[in-house]
């Protein structure tokens, strides 16, 4: 076996690296099954009819395929409500993430700053150390946050990590190229705007990546601070429903009553196939983040964590 180079010449594989290659290839495709089923799974029984997915027959390739189950899925009460909150805090939550991240890390590396390392310092230790809980909830009732849509926001909006990521990139960031501006007479925020938002793109696409994932998925905020169902996000909804449906099936297994037809009858609503659904609709609008972002992401977090 052999493979061409430039100049007409060839180079011969040995058995032993084509045996190697073959592994390699069949190692990382069996990696990949494994990685991609599940979620896979999930569709396949999103798509296929509620009784056979309920009872465990699919496992391949969907059976009866349907798609009566999306349709109906945003009649469950609350859903589409819960759904527009959830992708409000994203967008509003990411947007403001990135932005104060930027600036901070962009303040932090300007010496002019009065005592920028001791802030600094003070912001990077809440990595380490956190007051708990209960201080935590009493910070944002008396600051009147609770039941109020701020509260996925506001104290979400520094992170120490996003900070440390940032910071670190703009200090790869030539300086001849701010004090140039600044000669021109550019202030501080007009530098910012002008130089430094353009050049360091990749870190802030990193961490919009990081953020949107965070908001799309919080769960205990919601738990500590929301009682007001037209506040609870997508998540949430969709772990009450699960909690529901199995409530619902473990009664009409264990009683023999009319309660139990009831019970019953309610089940058959929250199939197995419709709890697919949900969750697929949950997954994959985070899902299609990272194509879009893929070779920022790469580009800061690599020049984020190694720089310095």
């Amino acid at each position: 076996m052999s493979k061409s180079k430039k100049g007409g010449s060839k180079v011969k594989i040995g058995i032993g690296d084509r045996t190697l290659e073959v592994f390699c290839y069949v190692f990382f495709i069996i990696v990949a099954f494994i990685c991609m089923y599940p979620f896979y799974y999930v569709i396949i029984n999103s798509i296929s009819a509620n009784d056979v997915s309920a009872r465990g027959d699919v496992i391949f390739w969907p059976i009866k395929m349907h798609f009566h189950n999306y349709t109906s899925a945003f009649q469950i009460e609350g859903l589409l409500r819960a759904f527009i909150i959830s992708v409000l805090r994203t967008v509003i939550g990411t947007t403001f993430t990135v932005l104060a991240s930027a600036y901070l890390g962009y303040m932090f590396t300007l010496e002019k700053m009065w005592l920028r390392k001791v802030w600094y310092r003070m912001i990077v230790a809440t990595m380490y150390f956190s007051a708990g809980i209960i201080p935590l909830y009493v910070v944002i009732m008396n600051m009147h946050l609770t039941n109020n849509f701020w509260v996925y926001i506001l104290p979400v909006i520094v992170s120490p990590f996003n900070l440390v990521l940032t910071k670190t990139f703009v200090e790869s960031v030539p300086k001849e190229i701010m004090e140039a501006a600044e000669i021109d007479g550019a202030g501080t925020m007009r530098t910012f705007v002008s130089i430094v938002i353009p050049v360091i793109k990749p870190i802030m696409a990193t961490v919009a990546i990081f953020s949107a994932v965070a908001q799309w998925n919080a769960f205990q905020d919601v738990l500590l601070f929301i009682t007001d169902s037209k506040l609870y996000p997508l998540q949430f909804v969709l772990y009450q429903y699960l909690n529901q449906a199995s409530s619902l099936a473990s009664l009409a297994q264990s009683t023999t009553s009319t309660q139990s037809l009831a019970a019953a009858a309610a089940t058959s609503q929250t199939t197995t196939s419709v709890r697919m659904t949900i969750t697929v609709i949950v997954v994959l609008p985070i899902m299609l983040i990272y194509p879009i972002f893929q070779k920022y992401f790469e580009k800061g977090i690599m020049i984020g964590a190694v720089k310095g």
